[in-house]
């Protein structure tokens, strides 16, 4: 196995190599550490490296070499977004406000990679506070996308879709709500994963606002990593009030031949308007999933035309978020993004509007409750559009102009819904630009909704496709 095929190769695939003893710990990092210094200046990805990641490898190698293994994922590296709490490294979240802050724990998500043998690589880009689509904010500067340096790779866990999209590590968790793993996935052609609400604590995550909404996930090279990786995260930590008491099976065997599943697919919907190329790789996926064997029929999301998610998530964080940030930012409104600026300085909804936004979100979950009594899967687009350039100030689909915010218009339901939800890299665009397709589960099914996603994945040469210049 050449370096070059390393850095591509699956976290779960690595960690079997390390076990065989094919590949030490102490080579993987090395490595890595090499790739960031060459290829990370170009891309901003990966902002603040680990100094402990060297020894770390070899206390790891040391283990191996004895026949010792802390867990499934023993000498593999990792990356965390920057608004994840680690101990002794810095975590700025984007922000000029955090800078220089050292956190003396972990976030529970760090904590159990590191007990499952993980090492930390370092800690990758985002926007200020996490809360928008393009990383970019006044500490490190912008995250470009390795498919083309003037594309956006997303937000808000751009750093972390970029690096694994470039081979700068194998596994990385971020966050998501109104779509911040699966938009830089799609955008970045990787896998984007979100579990049920609840699945994995937030404990040492920031910020807090809207927790109810809020979802801890992970951004990987393949499927099989994504279940990995959640069968090593979740489980409440008696600090999360939000973390659910659900015991599993290992949710990292997936069975391929499950018969019974029934999958609901939509091209565009309320979501218009969508390319074309997305409209038809979401045709392509249903018809690949029909093949398969398993039932797979159109379904109608025309109720939320009316009721638009991405609307509902902007009225509830418009109205929150200046309550939740008031005394962090007193005085210091000059050192925020424009962004942040922008956010906090939208006049606030009125208390019928608020209602009205809360009254949506519910509605919302009780919509989904009814399609997930008829269909196990839904099948839809990440995105209405392939990687914008940075900061685009409208999008061009279909000879139609839209908003910015159209490009996080179909990833919020979930976030609002709770529902698990991943995008996989499934076909390019005529102008070599990744296209992923979105498939979401009913809470607590996240074996099915992994069964859908592999069988995509097995027929799609997509995940085997690496960024050009990378």
């Amino acid at each position: 196995m050449t370096e070059n095929e390393i850095y591509f190769v699956s976290a779960s695939k690595q960690a079997e190599l390390i076990r065989k003893k094919i590949i030490s710990p102490v080579e993987l990092i090395h490595s890595y550490l090499d790739r960031i210094q060459s290829l990370n200046p170009s891309l901003n990805a990966i902002v603040t490296v680990s100094e402990k990641a060297i020894e770390q490898a070899r206390q790891a190698e040391t283990k191996v070499m004895k026949g010792e293994y802390l867990g499934k994922l023993h000498g593999v590296p990792f990356t965390a977004k920057d608004c994840f709490d680690t101990a002794g490294i810095k975590t700025t979240r984007g922000s000029r406000l955090f800078q220089n802050r050292i956190p003396d724990q972990d976030a529970t998500a760090v904590k159990r990679l590191k007990q499952a043998g993980a090492i930390l690589l370092g800690k990758t880009n985002l926007p200020e506070f996490a809360l928008s689509a393009e990383t970019n904010n006044n500490v490190f500067g912008q995250t470009n996308n390795p498919w083309n340096l003037l594309k956006t790779a997303g937000g808000s866990s751009g750093g972390e879709a970029s690096a694994i999209a470039a081979g700068l590590s194998p596994l990385g968790i971020g966050t998501d709500l109104g779509g911040s793993n699966r938009l830089p996935a799609h955008y970045c052609g990787i896998v984007g994963f979100k579990p049920t609400h609840g699945r994995i604590p937030l404990t040492g995550q920031w910020p807090e606002l809207m927790s109810r909404y809020m979802h801890v996930g992970s951004l990987n090279r393949s499927v099989k990593d994504a279940a990995l990786t959640l069968s090593v995260l979740l489980g409440p930590d008696g600090q999360d009030p939000y973390a659910v008491p659900v015991v599993d099976p290992d949710i990292s065997t997936i069975d391929l031949h499950n018969p019974q599943l029934k999958i609901g697919w939509i091209a565009e919907g309320p979501f218009q308007p969508v390319a074309q190329t997305i409209q038809k790789a979401v045709a392509d996926a249903a018809s690949v999933l029909k093949n398969h064997g398993w039932i797979v029929e159109p379904v109608s999301l025309d109720k939320w035309k009316q009721n638009k998610p991405i609307n509902l998530v902007m009225d509830l964080l418009i109205a929150e978020a200046p309550h939740y940030f008031e005394q962090l930012i007193e005085g210091k409104h000059d050192q925020l993004t424009a962004p942040i600026q922008q956010l906090l300085g939208t006049p606030l909804p009125s208390i019928q509007d608020y209602i009205r936004a809360l009254a949506g979100c519910e509605q919302l979950r009780h919509d989904m409750i009814k399609h997930f009594s008829t269909f196990d899967i839904l099948l839809l687009p990440t995105a209405p559009m392939t990687a914008p350039i940075h900061d685009a100030v409208s999008h061009s689909i279909n000879g139609k102009t839209a908003p910015p915010i159209h490009g996080a218009s179909i990833t919020p339901a979930f976030g609002i819904t709770g529902s698990p939800a991943i995008s996989i890299p499934f076909t390019q665009s005529p102008d070599g630009l990744p296209i992923g397709v979105q498939l979401v589960a009913a809470h607590f099914n996240e074996s099915k909704l992994f069964q859908a996603a592999m069988a995509l994945e097995k027929n799609t040469g997509t995940r085997f496709h690496r960024p050009p210049q990378f």
